[in-house]
């Protein structure tokens, strides 16, 4: 009989959300299956789990996916934990989820913490309907993804590293207009939280000037209006004759 595969949330910050039912999941498994065991081993202490655990990261997954399956179809149970929120959401996590629905293997995912829900929610734009970007191309395709969401008309969220976010800021500024509205939220549920509000233009002002941002950064965006979206064909048709 075929194991199970649980997806584990694991706090962004705050050991606090880090939650009963998780810590029950990760005493009771097998293997965890860690994208960095450095990183995981102290969160993993301090419930005093002692479950032996795995490398599982984007950079072994495609050699590891396959032996894990095997196990798992032989009976074994294992958790997939990433350094911090939900595992495939921006994380490794979707290989193995995928390859195990296509051999039977039960998968199931707990809910949880993620940077995603908090930052969208406390940007104070339109959360009715959004679009999750996750880290946009770093070079390649870049430009042209900024290009294709000009005209989204949800609001968008993105994931961004702290010594890229004035450059990004200042990109989707000139693909989306300086004067869009937009949120920046740092350290989530940490001491140090915070969250800029304002224009792409001020926000990355803002970070321009200030200390050196620190920890995750999440980018929300707010879509284009009927108005802006006359400016951004402007824009597009310019750049297009450059």
């Amino acid at each position: 009989m075929a194991g199970k595969l649980y997806i584990v949330p694991t706090p962004v910050g705050n050991l606090g959300d880090m939650t009963p039912r998780a810590v029950e999941v990760l005493r009771s498994v097998d293997t965890i299956l860690a994208e960095d065991t450095r990183t995981s081993g102290p969160l993993l202490r301090h419930f005093g789990i002692t479950t032996p655990m795995r490398s599982h990261h984007k950079f072994n997954e495609h050699e590891a996916v396959g032996p894990i399956v095997e196990q798992l179809l032989g009976g074994a149970v294992m958790a997939l934990i990433s350094d911090a929120g939900t595992p495939g959401v921006s994380d490794p996590g979707f290989m193995l989820s995928r390859e195990c629905r296509r051999h039977g293997i039960t998968v199931e995912t707990l809910p949880g913490a993620t940077a995603l829900i908090p930052a969208l929610v406390n940007s104070g734009l339109p959360c009715d309907r959004f679009a999750f970007e996750g880290f946009l191309p770093v070079k390649k395709g870049r430009a042209s993804r900024l290009a294709e969401l000009a005209a989204e008309t949800r609001t968008m969220v993105f994931y961004e590293s702290p010594l890229r976010l004035v450059k990004t800021l200042e990109q989707l500024g000139e693909a989306f207009g300086a004067d869009r509205e937009a949120s920046v939220c740092r350290e989530l549920s940490k001491l140090h939280e915070s969250t800029v509000h304002g224009t792409l233009s001020s926000i990355a002002e803002h970070y321009r000037t200030a200390e050196a941002p620190r920890g995750e950064i999440v980018i929300v965006v707010a879509g284009v209006t009927a108005a802006g979206k006359v400016k951004v064909d402007k824009y597009a048709r310019f750049k297009h004759h450059e």
